[in-house]
């Protein structure tokens, strides 16, 4: 909801605060007495609930970590460094040993457990603290008997320390009777890898089997690389008589080369030899002779000799090359054969190796766990009976302290109880108070401009009502706030001109309205302009008792044409300042400001005065505002500080805006010169004196 200002004189961009504390503090101020009866009730009901708690006794005991005995092979007992004290501390404020305890103090007498006014037995509370930097624990017992604290005490450490005695026991006769076990087994199972390996070696040497491995392993090896060379051989043959096979199809002069592993024959060089002699002459003679000349005939009859010669030692080579392939083929054959015999023979023999190799490792290490286990056997047994227990009594129980742990508790409980108390009906008062204390709360609850901050002024003992401004007013303060304010709307225009009528109204009685109409009016005439107060609240209207000056005839009888306007204008004390009083009471205003002689006598006003301003009754205590507020050029807001509710002024802004009224903002009146939000005009030096 905003309400929109002709013109923002005034706006102040502080964050809105989900709580004001500057408000808190305010009604803390105001009620005060509340935090201190608060305190004071608590503070007493503490007293009463100290006289009513049992006291408290408490005896401490110290227990420490002696040096620790290693016995051989590490069968002694181990604990966590890191955790074995702070489970030591656990165990002693268990449950467990707080019946263990109990029940060796039930067993000494009768008369050992203490008994509360209920016949139970006494409450007692144990603590167990490790001490920083040392392997020490402080044990304490805490209850209303002193002698029994200590008796506690006692029973709850040797019960404690024979406990510890009683689980290492456990563990150890546990820890025998598991290894025991475990060496049988172990026994058994050496003896039965043992019998394996024996059976074996009756058939099988096992220096005889590694040799024959070896050998055969060596042999297989030899025929894997004589298989490896025949068949590089045969793909070498291949690639010649692939080679042979083309040359043959493209009648090409080429032959077998040295790299397909074979020899050309010394006549083939030859006749290649003469063949590309005899072409390079026929290609010098080719420049000279025509092709039918008898040496050109006879050179290519020669070509054609050699070419024949070169086919019939091509063939030749073909078929010697198949031949040596089929040779070839056969020895791969046979070395593949034998390749096969020889790997079952070589996998038989490693098959047996392996199985002695693994028959002999099962023997020795189960040879190996048998002496380890058998060992720590005979160890743990020998230790058993050792008492290694590291945890001894540094200090007994002491004599016991009454501590007041509790009482200081409750005393502190009570002071914070008291406090939190008071402070919460302080701030359920702060957030179900809805009165405007500052600036900051006005721009946060009614989200308009404000025009004007008008600070308290305290009236002196002779005065009856606060004296209104007047030349050379010694109250700077007071006195530049409505030079402010008659700035601020001196500078505002609406609708292309500066407001010339001005109503001034306000949610409800009591909130300074008629003062602010009187003040600005008095402000406006001392700087020059020629101004008109009119006392249009018909109904409770006392501007004539500030103004001394007379109520009737006025406002009522000019509205209802009783008289001209002339008769009812009266002067004041200063020069440009007029003023029509209420009139005759008894009339109903809101007939008359709904006449036709409203608007005309408005507009009449006009032409006889600078600015006019309106004083009229409160929005809730009559309809005449929301009445006449719509003739006047713009209205003044006036909200009281820590008076005005915040609700009730949206309200009466809301029911303003309904009738079209144009809002010229909020005038904060009564805020608290001392408020770091009101620091304006607070330089006496500036003023003459």
């Amino acid at each position: 909801m905003g309400y929109d200002p002709a013109i923002p004189v005034e706006s102040l961009n502080t964050p809105t605060p989900s709580f004001r504390v500057s408000k808190f503090l305010s009604t803390l101020q105001k009620y005060w007495w509340i935090p201190v009866i608060t305190l004071i009730l608590c503070i007493g009901a503490g007293i009463g609930v100290f006289f009513m708690i049992p006291p408290t006794y408490v005896s401490k005991a110290a227990l420490w970590e002696t040096e620790k005995f290693r016995l051989p092979e590490g069968t002694g007992f181990t604990e966590d460094v890191q955790t074995a004290l702070g489970t030591h501390v656990q165990l002693i404020k268990s449950s467990r040993m707080s019946q263990l305890a109990f029940a060796r103090l039930k067993s000494q007498g009768t008369n050992s457990i203490p008994h509360d006014k209920e016949g139970r037995p006494l409450q007692v509370k144990v603590t167990a603290d490790v001490v920083e930097k040392a392997s020490v624990i402080v044990v304490g017992v805490e209850s209303s008997d002193p002698d029994y604290s200590r008796n506690y005490l006692n029973a709850l450490v040797e019960e404690f320390l024979t406990y510890r005695k009683n689980v290492r026991k456990s563990v150890s006769g546990e820890t025998l009777s598991s290894i025991s076990d475990l060496v049988t087994k172990l026994e058994r199972d050496l003896r039965v890898n043992q019998e394996a390996f024996n059976d074996f070696q009756k058939t099988n040497n096992l220096a005889v089997l590694q040799e024959e491995s070896s050998t055969m392993g060596s042999y297989l090896t030899k025929l894997k690389l004589q298989i490896s060379d025949l068949k590089l051989e045969s793909d070498l043959i291949d690639a010649s008589i692939a080679d042979l096979e083309a040359a043959k199809r493209s009648n090409s002069i080429t032959t077998v080369s040295a790299s397909s592993g074979n020899e050309v024959s010394s006549g083939q060089l030859t006749a290649i030899r003469d063949i590309q002699v005899l072409k390079l002459e026929q290609d010098r003679l080719k420049k000279k002779l025509r092709p039918q000349h008898p040496k050109m005939i006879k050179l290519a009859n020669d070509i054609e000799r050699a070419q024949k010669t070169i086919d019939v030692l091509r063939n030749q080579n073909l078929d010697q090359l198949t031949i040596a392939k089929q040779s070839l083929q056969k020895k791969i054959s046979s070395v593949q054969t034998a390749i096969k015999e020889w790997d079952v023979k070589v996998t038989e023999a490693t098959a047996r190796v392996a199985e002695a190799e693994r028959l002999k490792t099962g023997v020795s290490q189960a040879q190996t766990l048998y002496n380890r286990f058998a060992g720590l056997l005979q160890n743990v047994d020998a230790s058993r009976n050792i008492d290694q227990e590291t945890l001894s009594v540094l200090e007994n129980a002491s004599s016991s302290e009454r501590i007041f742990k509790k009482e200081k508790n409750l005393a502190i409980g009570t002071l914070l109880l008291g406090l939190a108390l008071g402070g919460g009906i302080i701030l359920l008062i702060t957030l179900r108070d809805d009165k405007i204390s500052t600036s900051t709360e006005v721009l946060q609850q009614l989200n308009t401009a404000i025009v004007g901050q008008l600070p308290e002024i305290s009236k002196s003992k002779e005065e009856k009502t606060l004296a209104l401004i007047a030349p050379n007013d010694q109250r700077h303060v007071y006195a530049e706030s409505y030079r402010n304010l008659r700035s601020a709307l001196l500078f505002q225009v609406m609708d292309g001109k500066r407001p010339q009528v001005i109503l001034i109204t306000s949610s409800i009685p009591n909130e300074g309205k008629s003062t602010v109409a009187a003040n600005l009016a008095t402000t406006m005439a001392l700087g020059g302009s020629k101004v008109l107060l009119i006392d249009a609240d018909l109904r409770k209207g006392k501007l004539h008792t500030l103004l001394q000056t007379q109520a009737e005839p006025g406002f009522a009888e000019l509205l209802s044409k009783k008289v001209v306007v002339d008769h009812v204008i009266q002067a004041t004390n200063l020069p440009n300042l007029s003023f029509i009083g209420r009139g005759l009471q008894g009339v109903n205003p809101s007939d008359l400001f709904l006449s036709d002689a409203t608007p005309e006598l408005m507009d009449l006003l006009r032409k006889k005065f600078d600015h006019i301003i309106i004083d009229t009754c409160p929005v809730f205590a009559a309809d005449d505002a929301t009445t006449l507020a719509p003739l006047a050029d713009g209205t003044l807001f006036v909200v009281r500080g820590k008076q005005t509710q915040a609700g009730m002024a949206r309200e009466a802004l809301d029911l303003l805006q309904q009738r079209q009224v144009k809002i010229l903002g909020v005038v904060f009146n009564g805020a608290d010169a001392s408020s770091r939000n009101t620091h304006y005009y607070q330089y006496p030096q500036y003023y003459n004196s």
